[in-house]
């Protein structure tokens, strides 16, 4: 989709002759003001949601599933990428049945080592890009860094908004930087288009409400799918947001017919959390969404918790934390 046709259909969904920065801001601020006391108590609500052990087995291969394992330091190596790798593709040596991570994630500069290191295994390749994580450099310095990790053989980006210019009331800009990261996610041929993760850094964002309207303008400028974090920010992966987050997708596909997925990334870190997030999931976007296409963690640490707790499923004996590996 480019950027005229992302500009052309938001006009359609608005409503609007013209998409300028007004009629953006009277459409996101007509949006229905979200009632701090009534999501917090509704996802405290589903935290406590009780699992039966046949369905606990089910979702920690699920949640397992759904992980994009993740390594973002300024002192990444081509052997930390390649280690990474191997632990997606075998999260755990002493069980051949257990499911492979949905992603890897990294660095654009290491797309083309984790490509190498996944070959044909399903396992996607994520790279963060346009000036992750703040955000702060020019469309063009942005635009670059996208084509250069799909070119490298990224099948997803995951690119940062403007935070700036989001709350400084810009949404035009905003929606059109999104829309031109999307068009550069595009490749030629049959190889299919990168999809897009549009990170919100819901911690900067302030208020729930406008948690609801960027998750809005990230999906009507073409997101595939729409984060919370960067994980470099606290607050990161909250659930009330993760919920907010999980009604606009519910939303969207009322309005559109369009199913966009959903990633809250940092601070979830235990397997009851992540069971608590599954639960969310089903209740307030529905089943259509349990799967890696619609949801994923951002999460590397809470593998070696979903690690352990299916070793004491299957053997029946809780192991210490240095029978798994550590990324």
């Amino acid at each position: 989709m480019s950027p005229s046709s992302a500009t052309s259909r938001a006009r359609e969904l608005l409503g609007v002759g013209s998409l300028t920065n007004k009629a953006l801001r009277t459409w996101l601020h007509g949006l229905p003001g979200v009632d701090q006391v009534g999501i917090e108590a509704r996802a405290a609500a589903l935290a406590t949601r009780s699992i039966k052990t046949t369905s606990k087995e089910w979702a920690i291969d699920t949640a397992i599933g759904m992980i994009d394992l993740t390594t973002l330091e300024g002192a990444d190596t081509p052997g930390k990428v390649r280690s990474l790798c191997a632990k997606a593709k075998l999260p755990d040596p002493t069980d051949l049945g257990t499911p492979q991570v949905a992603a890897v994630c990294v660095y654009g500069d290491m797309v083309h080592i984790a490509r190498e290191s996944l070959g044909d295994s399903g396992i996607h390749v994520a790279a963060v890009a346009t000036a992750f994580p703040s955000g702060r450099a020019s469309l063009a310095v942005k635009l670059a860094d996208t084509k250069d990790a799909v070119r490298a053989g990224a099948d997803e980006i995951d690119m940062v908004i403007d935070r700036g210019a989001f709350l400084a009331g810009d949404y035009r800009l905003v929606f059109d930087q999104i829309a031109a990261v999307k068009e550069a996610c595009a490749r030629t041929g049959d190889e299919p288009d990168a999809h897009l993760k549009v990170i919100l850094e819901t911690g900067e964002l302030a208020t729930y409400d406008n948690v609801r309207r960027a998750s809005w303008l990230a999906m009507l400028a073409g997101a595939d799918f729409i984060k919370t974090s960067t994980g470099k920010i606290q607050p990161a992966a909250t659930m009330p947001v993760t919920l907010l987050m999980l009604e606009a997708v519910r939303d969207w596909r009322e309005l559109t017919g369009e199913l966009v997925g959903v990633k809250p990334a940092g601070g979830i870190r235990t397997s009851k959390d992540a069971l608590r997030y599954l639960v969310m999931v089903s209740e307030v976007a529905g089943d259509d969404w349990l799967t890696p296409q619609r949801f994923r963690f951002g999460a590397s640490s809470l593998l070696t918790d979903l690690l352990l707790q299916r070793q004491k499923l299957r053997t029946g004996v809780y192991s210490g934390a240095d029978y798994v590996t550590i990324d």
